[in-house]
């Protein structure tokens, strides 16, 4: 893939805001990456606000260099942004009223077999299903016009049928999953398409051949059985990982295994609660521990390097701090992280004329 644009963006400028990423001018037509915003939280058992994670991204890129120290004249890649679906917007908002009485229900003792909450929670899952849908055909269109895509969230559950439109478009391949919980529960609350099940149902599609989760420090006994079970799956705790860099071993070395376990077509999915708290202490289920910024660019960047094609990716639990509009840190770091990733991603079709570094 070739850069295409050589004077649209002046990379000492200021950047614009004009509702896409980092103020490109790019249409998408031009564009060789799409970011693809999914406002989408209904199913958030703990703290919510990921609804908005896609918009304080936006709103926060305009503050970034288009300049990557990795990715030669990134800038020249053309990138184009969605614009964010008030409709899909309005769905959550209407869906995720419903869905807290459900929650609300469980918490008192009862049980969601309950068939006095049946009609709430079928209402949910029916939603959520169709946003999978609407997501499904969405990424469908853009990858047959042979876009790469980065979709940002919303919560985990939101990828599902982008995952699934990469399957019938790739065929067999790979997930590198950075993310402090495994995901591998079954209907999570009762809601089938739960954030905490999204690659429980994943693994339900035959063309994905490895989960590579790395970074978990927060899973059921559930989750470990079902890890332990399935041989596709290999766990890289962030006890591990620290465990190792305590007794010296190279954070180099412990990437190199990470990707030996990799096929040569890997889809990325970023839960931004995989990194320390600090880069993001609004997401809706903050874990203690977990990977340095750089620790992660730098795993991706070996990837990279290693020669595997990166075919997707997306980022979700990013959220706004409600009680600080003014408080852009959340944003700032995804907006990092999704800039990045899609660069390398950029960089992973054809590492040896992307990469600066």
């Amino acid at each position: 893939m070739k850069r295409l644009h050589t004077d649209l963006v002046d990379p000492d400028d200021i950047s614009r805001p004009n509702g896409q990423f980092l103020g490109f001018p790019y249409s998408l037509e031009e564009s060789q990456f799409v970011f693809f915003p999914v406002p989408w939280d209904v199913t958030t058992s703990y703290g919510g606000g990921t609804v908005n994670g896609a918009q304080a991204i936006i709103d926060a890129s305009v503050q970034l260099e288009p300049t990557d120290y990795h990715v030669a004249e990134a800038w020249k890649i053309g990138h184009y942004t969605i614009p964010i679906s008030e409709v899909i917007k309005a769905k959550n908002k209407q869906m995720r009223s419903i869905a807290k009485t459900v929650i609300t229900y469980q918490e008192e003792g009862k049980s969601y077999q309950d068939s006095k909450i049946q009609s709430e929670l079928k209402t949910v899952n029916d939603a959520c299903e169709e946003l999978n849908h609407w997501v499904y055909n969405q990424t469908k269109a853009l990858l047959h016009q042979n876009k790469l895509i980065g979709l940002i969230g919303g919560d985990h559950s939101v990828p599902y049928g982008y995952i699934k439109a990469l399957t019938e478009h790739y065929g067999e391949y790979g997930i590198l999953q950075i993310d402090a919980h495994a995901d591998l529960r079954k209907a999570y609350e009762g809601f089938t398409y739960s954030h905490a099940s999204i690659m429980h149902n994943v693994l339900k599609l035959p063309e994905i051949s490895h989960l590579i989760q790395v970074g978990l420090r927060d899973f059921s006994q559930g989750e470990r059985e079902q890890a332990d079970q399935d041989q596709r799956v290999t766990w890289f705790t962030d006890w591990e990982i620290k465990d190792k860099a305590y007794q010296g071993y190279l954070w180099s070395n412990q990437c190199q295994e990470i990707i030996n376990c990799l096929p040569e077509q890997v889809y990325i999915s970023f839960d931004i609660d995989g990194l320390n708290p600090h880069f993001c202490p609004n997401t809706g289920t903050p874990v203690p521990g977990g990977l340095d910024f750089n620790q992660v660019i730098y795993l991706i960047i070996a990837l990279v390097k290693a020669g595997k094609r990166v075919i997707g990716f997306d980022l979700c639990e990013v959220s706004p701090n409600l009680n600080n509009l003014e408080d852009e840190w959340d944003g700032n770091v995804g907006a990092r992280v999704a800039y990045k990733l899609a660069n390398l991603m950029f960089a992973s079709q054809d590492y040896s004329l992307a990469l600066s570094h």
